[in-house]
């Protein structure tokens, strides 16, 4: 069964994908076979054929240069850039934890380490149907798995990563370190966010991404202990 770790984010285009895909081609280029996937993906556009391509999957195949087909990165694919839940109401398909939950085991399987994204922050809701209803977190449980946040280097930034560190130790979900996207290392104050989200959340931030970055600066070993 594959090593796993879930990539949350402080919020919304913070760069969740993006590090997702540096996971990926770093263990890859460590002789790994890794692999991705998210539950649900919104704001998708369609192919010549008329259906949806997942462009996250679409972003981490390419940027990792793996091998896994991008039909079995995500089981829910939606066309509005709405909040998973929303997406999935008008188009009239509720997500399933049990469809995703097949989806992961069936990746687990087959491959070594297995990265899986989720959608938004923390508090994203994935259905919410009447008295049905599935929260990020509950996902996270129900997969029993550990999180990696990654959040934006800059200003506001303590109070997001803060916050989410907090839900997440308080919802039992083990936090088992921080990225920086964007992080400049001339920038004092990124420089001091990242000294004071450490020391607020006794997490360490185990990389910062420049703008660009191409491989994460991270050795192998400190990469592959990320996942359990």
């Amino acid at each position: 069964m594959a090593k796993t770790l879930f990539v949350v984010g402080t919020g919304t285009d913070v760069g969740k994908t993006y590090v997702s895909g540096l996971l990926v081609k770093g263990l890859r280029e460590a002789g790994e076979k890794a692999a991705y996937y998210k539950a649900a993906m919104s704001g998708n556009q369609r192919g010549p054929d008329g259906r949806l391509i997942p462009g996250d999957g679409v972003q981490v195949k390419t940027m990792g240069g793996i091998s896994q087909p991008v039909e079995t990165m995500c089981p829910y694919v939606y066309e509005p850039p709405l909040s998973p839940h929303l997406a999935a109401r008008l188009a009239e398909e509720q997500v399933d934890l049990a469809r995703v939950r097949a989806g992961f085991q069936a990746l687990a399987a087959e491959y070594d380490y297995l990265t899986m994204e989720g959608s938004g922050g923390i508090l994203c809701p994935l259905a919410v149907d009447g008295a049905r209803e599935l929260w990020l977190a509950d996902l996270i449980r129900d997969l029993d798995l550990g999180c990696l946040l990654v959040a934006d280097a800059g200003l506001g930034t303590l109070n997001a990563i803060g916050l989410t560190a907090f839900y997440l130790r308080e919802t039992g979900i083990p936090l088992r370190g921080i990225v920086l996207n964007h992080y400049d290392p001339e920038n004092l104050m990124h420089q001091d966010n990242r000294q004071l989200c450490q020391s607020m959340t006794g997490v360490p931030v185990v990389a910062c991404v420049k703008t660009g970055d191409r491989r994460l600066d991270l050795p192998p070993e400190a990469l592959k202990a990320l996942y359990e």
